[in-house]
């Protein structure tokens, strides 16, 4: 099938309205939480934007954008490619983290709708919905691939205590009509994702895609150590019970638990952290704070919480705190289907791209859909393997190369 050119420059205007939703003038990042009410305007616009373009676009019961294009009538028939990633973002979050590959996808469905093709499958964008963790992460993807339970609607929380589901009521969604977003098995061909590395290893070693093999799995716990909060001047030092220290304890201990009972790929990580009551003379009553643990093994993530649990509970007797904790969630490592994999690499290498497969130390929307389809993905780099900041970015010249290597994907798959 002869190559067809994506149109750069329209991309380029797509993303950078898409980051005007959300962008703080004072710290230029992007505040686009999952359910909240900018993320909602973002979901919107596209949807606009879609149809306006000639194509079906609709929200489902999760949040999820799901736009639809349809080659011919015989496409309705066949089971549907499925391309896309998040619209929502971290707090001082960049522009091209989940929205690279919601543009990318678009730009697919445009450039395919404006040419002639011999396309036999229905190419569905998937713009999901709470991805990035404010209520433990990958909702959109969990509810399309079966995977979501009433008991994660109703006890969902973000740090804050703001309940999911009343985020989602805020947002006009009926919190239980997610369960009915399932996608059906056989109406899915297979499902592609393009997404920024989020890490430095493209960028240095100046290669330009990474073809992802697999996907570390991660957990998330919202932690407490509780002690008692007194006063800072009179309070002797021994008899105190200080909960900043028991988590100034924790963290010195990251590094010893990782050498233990980790491996080169574990990750540990205190992201957030609130002293209670928070007053400069005040010794901190309580501290809570959120725990995240990464690694392309189960078994390993399975020794890195206990650990964990372990090092904090002697903490705690050490400091006369109490340990408290909840698990918000818990995303097993997953690997690409080597069809995919193999099908990526094939397509890079036709159009002259250089490439090295990899794992993905973040979690993606991809790890779900592997459950029910062939499912892969592609990295591009990130300058300076910067992400999750408002410095996050990456070379029109990479988007150029890997909105491309995704379109050649996605001709050869909906063509099959």
């Amino acid at each position: 099938m002869a190559q067809v050119q994506i149109d750069l420059e329209r991309l380029k205007r797509n993303l950078f309205s898409l980051a005007q939703f959300g962008l703080n003038e004072s710290d230029k990042g992007i505040y686009r939480p999952g359910f909240s009410d900018v993320d909602s305007a973002a979901r919107r616009w596209l949807m606009d934007m879609a149809r306006a373009q000639g194509f079906e676009a609709d929200l489902d019961g999760a949040g999820n954008v799901i736009i639809k294009y349809y080659p011919n009538e015989q496409s309705y028939h066949q089971p549907a490619v499925l391309i896309g990633s998040h619209l929502d973002s971290v707090p001082a979050g960049g522009m091209f983290d989940g929205s690279l590959g919601v543009i990318a996808g678009y730009e697919c469905l445009c450039v395919l709708q404006e040419t002639p093709s011999e396309l036999t499958k229905p190419i569905w964008l998937i713009a999901s919905s709470e991805e990035e963790g404010r209520f433990g992460g990958m909702f959109g993807v969990q509810a399309l691939t079966g995977n979501l339970t009433p008991h994660q609607i109703l006890t969902s929380h973000d740090a804050d205590g703001v309940m999911l589901s009343d985020a989602m009521q805020a947002q006009g969604l009926e919190p239980m009509a997610a369960l009915e977003a399932k996608l059906t098995p056989s109406k899915v061909f297979c499902f592609l994702e393009l997404h920024i590395e989020q890490g430095p290893v493209l960028d240095q070693t100046g290669v330009q895609i990474g073809v992802v093999e697999g996907i570390s799995g991660v957990f998330k716990w919202i932690v407490k150590l509780i002690g008692k909060a007194d006063h800072a001047g009179t309070a002797p030092m021994e008899m105190r019970s200080d909960a900043f220290m028991g988590l100034a304890d924790f963290a010195y201990q990251i590094n010893r638990i990782i050498a233990e009972d980790g491996t080169d790929s574990s990750r540990i990580t205190v992201g957030k952290a609130e002293l209670k009551p928070g007053f400069a003379h005040t010794i901190a009553g309580e501290v809570d704070f959120t725990l995240v643990v990464r690694d392309m093994s189960e078994e390993v993530m399975e020794a890195l919480s206990a650990a964990c649990r372990k090092a904090l509970s002697a903490i705690a007797r050490k400091h006369k705190l109490m340990f408290e904790y909840e698990q918000v969630s818990w995303l097993t490592p997953v690997q690409c289907t080597p069809a995919m994999v193999a099908c990526i690499e094939e397509q890079a290498a036709q159009l002259g791209l250089n490439y090295r497969c990899m794992p993905s130390g973040a979690g993606h929307d991809t790890q779900f859909f592997t459950e029910i389809t062939e499912a892969g993905m592609i990295f591009i780099p990130s300058v300076n393997g910067i992400s999750h900041a408002p410095d996050e970015w990456s070379h029109w010249h990479d988007i150029d190369a890997g909105t491309q290597l995704l379109l050649a994907c996605v001709m050869s798959k909906a063509s099959a």
